[in-house]
């Protein structure tokens, strides 16, 4: 090869290479402009709805923060009716705070609910479950804002439509409905509670590693996965977990009606079909979402309904902020923590 060709494939080469990375560079500036669009596009909206927190309740002006009355952009999802509803998706785990990296789509399913609890016009729910369950705390807090949002404006009326797997704490979150619907597909139950941990006490002497653990009392290390567990303590854990089982059935008998003594041998964590369901009086009945909007309507006493949803306003700086639910929060050191030293009780069947 010539002295000339050889430079002249550099300066193809360079030219390649050049182009490519203006290539990238314009791809990254216009992603960049379209998520900054998308953020400042709130600007353009009626400064009634920019006011996080400004709800007309019963025609007083009510001021409320953007916990309490969270700001989200509306859409009209479908429907044609005068009455208005939000459809809320219930998914994945059901997890909030920051901490939940991994959860489902808890934190913005709160949210939701408080929004429409602060909106008058709202009048009812659909509640889309797919979720195995989760945190005992986590949904009991979603249980109680469906009660708030009930109780905010008389006649107001909530309906779950379950999707796949409701189960545990998605299940325990749809008691709070007026209505429960399967699909005649959908796996639901899982009545209980369940805190899982490891022992790794022999690995790690295998591998030379030595568990130090000062402590103030025989129980402060509870499910050290360095140390055996001792009968004593499994008994006081299981003390535990039979108050917050029990917490569970007694729910489940207020809300569905059903004397505790009937529903306590089907609350082993065992999942049932649709039909069998509606056999235990577990839920109200088999259908689709057509179906269920037609049962909220009836509820609400109206032909037919309007449904909206609601979807968070992010914008760039949201996707590396440590919003809860939102952005780039993946912790290793934290999966590790959780992971062999973060047992905790849960309403869950499955992840």
């Amino acid at each position: 090869m010539t002295e000339n060709q050889d430079n002249t494939k550099k300066r193809r080469g360079c030219g390649f290479g050049c182009m490519l990375l203006v290539g990238l560079f314009l791809g990254l500036g216009l992603l960049v402009a379209v998520l900054l669009l998308g953020g400042l596009g709130a600007l353009n909206l009626p400064q009634e709805k920019r006011l996080a927190g400004l709800f007309h309740r019963h025609g007083v002006e009510a001021e409320a923060g953007e916990d309490e009355a969270p700001y989200m952009v509306e859409t009209w999802s479908l429907g044609h009716g005068d009455v208005k509803v939000v459809r809320i998706p219930i998914s994945g785990m059901i997890m909030l705070g920051e901490s939940a990296w991994y959860a489902g789509n808890a934190n913005t399913v709160l949210r939701s609910i408080r929004r429409a609890t602060h909106d008058p016009e709202v009048r009812g729910l659909l509640l889309e479950v797919n979720s195995g369950g989760g945190g005992i705390t986590d949904s009991d807090i979603i249980y109680k804002a469906l009660l708030d949002f009930k109780s905010a404006v008389p006649g107001r009326a909530v309906v779950t439509i379950m999707g796949d797997v409701a189960a545990s704490g998605a299940y325990y979150i749809a008691l709070a409905s007026n209505h429960i619907m399967a699909h005649p597909t959908t796996l639901t139950g899982s009545i209980g509670v369940i805190m899982q941990s490891y022992n790794v006490k022999e690995l790690a002497a295998k591998l030379g590693v030595q568990d130090v653990t000062i402590k103030s009392g025989a129980n402060k290390d509870l499910l050290n996965p360095f140390q055996e567990v001792k009968p004593e303590q499994k008994e006081l854990l299981q003390k535990v977990i039979s108050a917050m089982h029990d917490r569970f059935l007694t729910l489940v008998a207020e809300n569905r009606k059903v004397p505790k003594e009937v529903v306590a041998p089907l609350a082993d964590g065992r999942v049932f079909i649709a039909d069998e369901a509606v056999k235990n009086r577990l839920i109200d009945s088999i259908g689709y979402t057509e179906d269920a909007l037609v049962k909220l309507a009836e509820l609400l006493k109206a032909d037919a309904v309007k449904v909206y949803r609601y979807d968070e306003q992010v914008t760039i700086m949201d996707l590396f902020a440590s919003r809860p639910g939102i952005g780039l929060s993946f912790d290793l050191k934290r999966f590790m923590q959780e992971s062999l030293n973060g047992a905790r009780m849960m309403y869950r069947w499955t992840w």
